[in-house]
């Protein structure tokens, strides 16, 4: 939703502080704004005691700040009262139920402030609001709660967009009120409006305005924002929060899943209506949420509707997890005697992983398992798209494991056939195959529709492909001959020719591959000869050319740093795609408009800001550019051109038959239900001329007549679908061209949002634009008007498809409509990626890992998911034991872990691999350059002994070879033991580093045979020269070895494996490695400059005197 309502509190405070402002030298007649929140009992004497004094000597007026409208007539105020008065008022209020014609809620906000004493004559009214073309101003001179019906009293000046009103305008706007408030007056809503303006208000009233002595007082105040312009506004703003309506509480669950949707990509939207609700939803799609929540109620089921929200957008497993998690958790607070029902439903998909989606949903049902069988949970499951198959033989399965009752359906079922399932009113089938609609998309048919049985032709060989491709009858379709006409306010082409052809060529906004691949696939099963990407924009990457495939063949497409290069060099584009972010959108099309090569521009991105969508209208109509969007999937000519996304993957765009025109055309606002209505059209007809998504948004580019009168003018297009919704008024045009004789073919139409009027508070649907601001703007209303215009018009939705193929029969059989001959598309390549996904091929991996994965929802270690790591606080011991060894080992050994890499970390800046880092970093280099070179220094000589010490205690511990043999065999091979002898400590002179770990060991390991053979040793070397003690690297070594022999998590053969691969020299190269990053930092904080080793530390030796040594 964009426009969203604040609190009076809010409101007031924006004005209070951008109306100075705005006001100039005439600042001075603003009185001063002072009031004060109040939401707890004490709320109101602590802001008198600490920062709002004035409440203490000023009469107060109190009243709640819930978004209730007519407070003073509800008797919801209390006026010209005391400090103590007010409070006493508030605390009455604070939690008391309060009825408002059919919606009940509970008091809990409230705002204060001064009473200001004035007569009827200085009150007035101001509103402002905007629309698709301007901003309109209604005054009125008289104000207060007796004002009546406004728009018929109030005068109304409107402004254009990107126009500002002029003194002339305003004075004669205010020409009723009193002579002396007028100057005033003019000054004050001037600024107003540029306040309004600048701060993306969508809507404004003050009602009553008082001027009394040359002041300005605002007294009562409702006010939406646009919500979307928040990361434009949001440090104007300050901090603004938007209530829910009065009457449905404000549940933590929503405000979860708002906090989700704000921080992904993806759309994630809940509201609950009734918590005790048997019926839940979790649909898909902004358009098929609400089509399911009217199926629901049209049914009479809307006391028990629980829920509306909707996934979109191709969120993650991870986000459809949290999202589906959080639906069963309230779904589960409360039993009904009676069982509850939840329907997962979606329409087909354009480019959401189905499959992806629900596996985040079936884990979400596994984490409830137990509760879903207490609660009597039956599940419903449709859904259609990319991978869907494997989306629902997941959920299948799922429901076999679950021990719940689960009904699955694919495409092949009707979208809301499941809500009338789940309630009795229509049977199950008792055996139905949910993936036999494309169980092998390689092999999908080419089916054509037979008008009256609606059985399928028969399929052409594969060596008819290219003629058939290019028949006649689609070339011409393609070409485009109809005239299109622009209706007023919207950005459309009105050139003689169509939109879209065979020969459209597009440039696209954004690296989006997948979508560019998917028009790709789709002009080659076209037969078109030249694709419809001519190249890419994107301004974060410099020149280059993307690799993409047409048909099996690689080509390349360049992708250019700014669109004026992209224009330049290609002169054919007409049409631009945009993906740009809903921050960059209004942009880059700015920018695009400029070039009169473009001819329409389709916008993606949702939650564009509507002042700037307003402006992006205005300026494409004066360019005569059509734009489709904003927040659209696009939409697809068959057999020509597709948008994007639109159709979805290349198996749906054969089912739906999407590769050659049919005779309907349709326009849509939602992007997922577009793909919907391909699906009905082409069951039910001989298939789409072309559709059209023009968006969700409030202020579409273009609207549904612009599309309908195109389509009217085109010979092709013998019948129009129009698929309307909740909000807005653009239905009423497409009923006034009906009724003047610009449309006359027929038009099968449904708007969706019926159930909106159901309920008892408002409910903002899931597109921007879906929200009623009067009975005319209602789906029901919008509906009658639309039969009695003429327009066939279903019952409900589920009856669409009949409505549909009843009109298209009677045009067939009164001959309107010829046969069209069958079109078998070329065969595309399966992609391999998608091919892997749908388990169609294997392949030998290039490698294995087993110690990480990070494919999943979540990161894990091991087989671990890494929040236990940090939930069981396992530290570097654990994650070490985790990816070192694969298992968790007890925590002594987790610690002794920890002690050896503390203990290793550094022995000085003497030490040779310390040296030879300083000397790197000393010489300007990177730190991953010089703490290499500190590596490479490691071996046998530097702290790569513990592997060989290791290996030669365990051997002659294992043989039962006594301590003084061992001695006395690597004195006979003239070896140094590994892990004996120090330079500096001895027996007198011990290194504490060994003496900790020896005594940890020691007392902690369950048995330590080997460190205590290694000990006897010592003694034995000791005796010679006490510099001969065990070492770091052989106390390691040799207490390691004991770990892992004894610790009972391995074998003795993984215990030889383990040493040797070289896990013991890993402690020593991971602990001494932050050795080395420290002495990089130290010398780069000391700023030590390049070492030269001093000349008198190295002896000179010239090779004439080494030779007179010689004999």
């Amino acid at each position: 939703m964009s426009a969203k309502a604040v609190r009076e509190l809010s409101g007031k405070d924006i004005l209070a502080r951008h109306l100075p402002a705005a006001l100039g030298e005439n600042a001075s007649c603003l009185a001063p704004c002072q009031c004060v929140g109040v939401q707890a009992s004490g709320d109101l004497k602590v802001a008198a005691q600490s920062t709002e004094q004035w409440l203490n000597t000023t009469e107060l007026v109190a009243k709640p700040d819930q978004l209730i409208k007519r407070r003073g007539k509800l008797g919801l105020i209390k006026v010209k009262a005391s400090l103590d008065q007010a409070d006493e008022w508030i605390q009455e209020q604070l939690g008391k139920p309060v009825t408002i014609g059919e919606t009940t809620g509970t008091l809990n906000t409230f705002i204060v402030e001064p009473f200001i004493a004035h007569s009827q004559e200085e009150e007035v009214y101001v509103c402002i609001h905007s629309t698709r073309s301007c901003d309109t101003i209604l005054f009125h001179h008289e104000g207060g709660v007796d004002i009546g019906d406004v728009d018929a009293k109030a005068k109304k000046l409107e402004i254009a967009v990107n126009a500002t009103p002029s003194k002339e305008e305003l004075d004669r706007l205010v020409a009723d009120a009193p002579q002396r408030m007028q100057s005033v007056l003019v000054h004050f809503i001037a600024a107003l409006y540029k306040v309004y303006v600048d701060l993306y208000f969508t809507y404004l009233e003050i009602n009553p305005l008082v001027i009394r002595d040359g002041k300005l007082y605002i007294l009562d105040l409702a006010a939406k924002l646009d919500a979307t312009a928040e990361f434009l506004c949001k440090a104007s703003w300050g901090k603004v929060d938007f209530p829910p309506p009065f009457g449905r509480d404000a549940f933590p669950e929503e405000a979860y899943i708002a906090d989700m949707d704000a921080k992904s990509g993806a759309s994630l939207k809940l509201t609950v209506l009734n918590p005790r609700g048997r019926i839940w939803t979790m649909v898909a799609g902004g358009g098929a949420s609400v089509i399911y929540s009217d199926t629901i109620c049209d049914l009479g089921y809307s006391s028990e509707l629980a829920n509306y929200g909707e996934y979109s957008g191709a969120p993650s497993e991870s986000q459809t997890f949290e999202y589906a998690k959080t639906i069963l958790s309230l779904m589960t607070k409360e039993k009904n005697e009676e069982g509850k029902l939840l329907i997962i439903g979606g329409g087909i998909a354009n480019f959401t992983n189905v499959a992806a989606t629900f596996k985040g949903i079936v884990r979400a049902l596994e984490h409830y398992q137990q509760a879903l069988i207490d609660h009597g949970i039956k599940i419903f499951v449709r859904r259609g798209g990319p991978n869907y198959q494997e989306g629902l033989r997941v959920m299948n399965e799922c429901g076999g494991k679950l021990g719940v009752q689960m009904f699955v359906f694919g495409p092949e079922t009707h979208m809301t056939s499941i809500v009338s399932m789940a309630l009795g009113k229509t049977p199950i089938p008792r055996s139905h195959s949910p993936l036999s609609a494309a169980d092998d998309p390689a092999a999908l048919g080419t089916a054509a529709f037979s008008p009256l049985n609606a059985a399928a032709d028969t399929t052409a060989s594969s060596s008819e492909t290219e003629g058939a491709a290019s028949s006649a009858t689609a070339a011409g379709a393609c070409a485009g001959t109809g005239a299109a006409s622009a209706a007023s306010g919207s950005a459309v082409a009105t050139e003689t020719q169509a939109l879209f052809t065979k020969g459209t060529r597009a440039v696209i906004w954004g690296l989006q591959i997948r979508a560019v691949q998917g028009m790709l696939d789709f002009d080659y099963s076209c037969g078109r000869t030249q694709p419809s990407v001519a190249a890419m924009v994107y301004p974060f990457t410099g020149n280059h050319k993307q690799k993409f495939y047409w048909g099996s063949k690689e080509m390349l497409i360049p992708v250019y740093g700014n669109i004026s290069e992209a224009m330049q060099k290609h002169t054919d584009v007409d049409i631009m795609i945009s993906f740009a972010s809903l921050r960059s959108a209004y942009e880059s099309t700015m920018q695009v408009l400029e070039f009169p090569q473009i001819r329409a521009v389709a916008i993606i991105a949702e939650g564009i800001p509507e002042n700037q969508t307003r402006k992006i209208i205005v300026a494409a109509k004066k360019k005569n550019v059509s734009i489709i969007g904003p927040a659209t999937v696009g939409g697809i000519k068959p057999g020509c051109f597709k948008i994007g996304n639109t159709g979805g993957m290349l198996d749906n765009i054969l089912d739906s038959k999407l590769y050659r025109p049919g005779s309907v055309a349709y326009v849509s606002r939602s992007g997922g239900m577009s793909n919907e209505l391909n699906n009905i059209i082409s069951r039910n007809t001989d298939g789409v001329f072309e559709g059209v998504a023009i968006g969700g948004d409030r202020y579409p580019g273009t609207t549904f007549l612009d599309h309908l009168l195109r389509y009217h003018d085109e010979p092709e297009v013998k019948m129009l679908v129009m698929l309307g919704e909740v909000g807005g008024i653009e239905e009423y045009d497409v009923i006034e061209a009906m009724q003047d004789g610009r449309i006359t073919k027929p038009l099968v139409t449904w708007c969706i949002g019926t159930c909106g009027s159901m309920f008892s508070s408002e409910v903002q649907f899931g597109h921007a634009g879906s929200c009623a601001n009067s009975s005319r703007e209602t789906a029901s209303e919008k509906n009658k008007a639309l039969r009695l215009a003429g327009a066939n018009v279903p019952a409900s939705f589920e009856d669409l498809g009949v409505t549909i193929k009843s009109t298209f029969q009677r045009l067939f059989l009164a001959g309107k409509i010829p046969q069209r001959p069958t079109v078998v598309p070329q065969r595309v390549p399966m992609d391999y990626s998608w091919a892997q996904e749908l388990g169609l091929i294997r392949k030998p991996a290039s490698f294995m890992s087993s110690i990480s994965d990070e494919r999943g929802h979540e990161l894990s270690y091991g087989g671990m998911p890494i929040s236990s790591v940090f939930k069981e606080e396992l530290g570097i011991g654990g994650v070490l034991s985790l990816l070192w060894f694969q298992r968790r080992l007890p925590t002594y050994a987790l610690k002794y872990i920890e002690m050896c890499l503390m203990i290793t970390a550094d022995h000085g800046p003497a030490v040779s691999g310390a040296h030879n880092t300083i000397v790197t970093a000393r010489a300007g280099k990177d730190l991953i350059s010089s703490v290499t070179s500190g590596l490479l220094t490691i071996g046998d000589r530097f702290g790569g002994a513990l592997d060989e010490s290791a290996k030669l205690f365990s051997e002659a511990y294992d043989s039962n070879q006594l301590p003084m043999d061992f001695v006395n065999m690597m004195r006979r091979r003239h070896k140094l033991i590994p892990g004996i002898g120090h330079r500096v400590k001895s027996l007198n002179n011990p290194d504490m580093r060994v003496v900790i770990l020896r005594d940890y060991a020691l007392q902690h390991f369950p048995a330590t045979p080997l460190l205590s053979y290694a000990l006897e040793v010592e003694k034995i070397t000791t005796a010679k020269k006490p510099n001969l003690i065990l070492n770091v690297d052989g106390v390691i070594a040799t207490s390691f070895v004991d770990l892992l022999r004894n610790c009972g998590a391995f074998s003795r053969d993984e215990c030889n494996e383990y040493i040797s691969i070289g896990v013991l020299n890993g402690f020593f190269v991971l602990g001494r490695t932050m050795g080395f990053i420290g002495h990089y930092l130290d010398q780069k904080r000391l700023k030590q400059g390049l070492y030269r080793h001093p000349w008198d530390d190295i002896s000179y030796v010239n090779p004439q005197d080494l030779a007179s040594d010689l004999p």
